[in-house]
């Protein structure tokens, strides 16, 4: 076997992080800065910023054989059937090279009918990479997108230099969607997809349940644009986690989008700023939230959700998609006629009714592995 030497962990070997925290246990990519999340003080936000969706270990090497070890954090749910690892997908100069799964690491217990969750600590694992081209190369390592993970040591059998990220960059923010629920792998998710296909450099801020207008996210956000240049988009996919976590009324919505939107604008006047509306989701287009599990899909072993809102409420300010879409339609409207750098997307040209024919939601909520690719292909045109 191929003899390997350790090489260091360092941060710039990481692209899409926001942030990485230096751990006991080896270095922790985060997606939202440590200030944000304590401001939020969101269990859930802090979770999903730790997964590393978007974010990729990117090495120039001539090496043959990688060995990187991690600890994943697995998630359980209680009465569903085991969820499968977390994909690592590697690129070679940018064309796919393999695949592969780290076993062990922490595990999470979630009972989704009591809300309740414990974690159970465990030992890293290692992702073993052979057979890479015996040349000088690019290679891209994507961590999976719903796995919490922590590097802790990397091998190569050739020394290792880190690559600066060039070209441009796309900033996006949004909810579990745009995190890449219910996606295949990493560069599955529908972000990652539009990012290849436009040959763009992703930083990923889609949060599951945490896309909620949260003042400290539009200021990450602000300061991320204020390093990008004047071709680089930052795109916000909004809507859909306002509506399941029933937060406000029609009333608060379009002033809390104006103050988001005003706060990414701070520095950055020139700046391609997208508004993303709601994919088509048929359980909240006319039924506001909360949203909540469906037992009944739970009894089978299946994850499902289901609108627990009363449409009547609508008529008293109650918000669903299609409302959302409404509002979000009026602001940017309002905003372009001082704002020549402002843009629109209707969620619904990403995936509407005829494409909800032929690719349901599979658990009512979240794009399946297809949906994600169309969605990723058909959005890749704004990014230019």
């Amino acid at each position: 076997m191929t003899t390997l030497t350790d090489v260091g962990l360092t941060d710039d070997l990481l692209h899409g992080a926001v942030e990485v925290e230096r751990t006991d246990r080896g270095l922790l990519p985060w997606r939202l800065p440590r200030w944000a999340r304590e401001q939020v003080g969101d269990p859930q936000l802090s979770l999903s910023a730790s997964q590393p969706s978007g974010v990729r270990l990117v090495l120039r090497t001539a090496a043959t054989s990688l060995e990187l070890d991690t600890i994943p954090t697995k998630r359980e749910y209680v009465g569903a059937p085991p969820r499968p690892d977390g994909t690592y997908d590697v690129l070679v100069d940018g064309e796919p090279a393999g695949a592969g799964s780290v076993t062990g690491g922490d595990v999470v217990r979630i009972d989704m009918t009591t809300g309740t969750h414990e974690t159970v600590a465990g030992a890293a694992g290692t992702l073993r990479l052979d057979g890479l081209p015996a040349r000088d190369k690019t290679v891209e390592v994507w961590l999976p997108h719903d796995e919490t993970t922590v590097l802790v040591a990397l091998r190569a059998d050739a020394p290792v230099a880190a690559v600066p990220m060039s070209g441009r960059t796309w900033v996006h923010h949004g909810s579990s969607i745009s995190q890449g629920s219910n996606a295949a792998m990493p560069t599955g998710t529908w972000p990652a997809v539009a990012a290849r296909t436009a040959g763009v450099d992703l930083v990923n801020l889609g949060f599951g349940g945490g896309a909620l207008l949260d003042p400290a996210t539009a200021r990450t956000l602000r300061d991320l644009a204020a390093g990008l240049g004047p071709d680089d988009p930052v795109s916000v996919a909004l809507g859909i986690n306002v509506v399941n976590a029933d937060l406000m009324r029609r009333r608060a919505f379009a002033p809390a989008v104006h103050g988001f939107l005003d706060t990414i604008r701070e520095g950055n006047a020139d700046v391609l700023l997208v508004v993303v509306t709601p994919i088509l989701c048929p359980l909240h287009e006319d039924t506001p939230g909360l949203l909540g599990p469906d037992l009944e899909a739970m009894a089978t072993g299946r994850v499902a959700w289901r609108a627990t809102g009363d449409p009547a409420e609508v008529a008293r300010g109650a918000l669903t998609l299609r409302v959302v879409r409404e509002e979000l339609a009026r602001v940017v409207a309002q905003r372009q006629v001082s704002d020549p750098h402002l843009r629109l997307v209707d969620g619904l040209t990403l995936h509407g009714e005829a494409d909800a024919e032929r690719h349901p939601l599979p658990d009512g909520v979240h794009p399946g592995p297809e949906t994600h690719a169309e969605i990723g292909e058909r959005f890749a045109r704004h990014l230019s």
